[in-house]
């Protein structure tokens, strides 16, 4: 159990500066992380990182897959880690 909490915060830390390195290359016009990376990370454990990075930096908010996906995955990611402590 105590590897998925370091996985979540190594995770979650990734997350939240790949959404900020995507928005300041936004704002340069350089090569940008592709969009399916972005959610991957949040898929996989980053979400709150995710939301977080998404917030703090205003970006990819007004995009309906990232407003929809990362607060399903954060849900979801909530509710598992919920179960897992109850059931483990």
């Amino acid at each position: 159990m105590g590897l998925i909490y370091y996985w979540l915060a190594a995770a979650n830390i990734i997350a939240f500066f790949m959404y900020g390195i995507d928005k300041l290359k936004a704002k340069h016009r350089r090569w940008r992380i592709p969009e399916a990376t972005l959610l991957g990370i949040a898929a996989v454990g980053g979400s709150l990182g995710a939301f977080a990075g998404m917030q703090i930096f205003r970006h990819k908010t007004k995009h309906l897959r990232f407003q929809i996906l990362v607060p399903l995955f954060l849900v979801l990611h909530i509710v598992a880690l919920v179960l897992a402590f109850l059931y483990l």
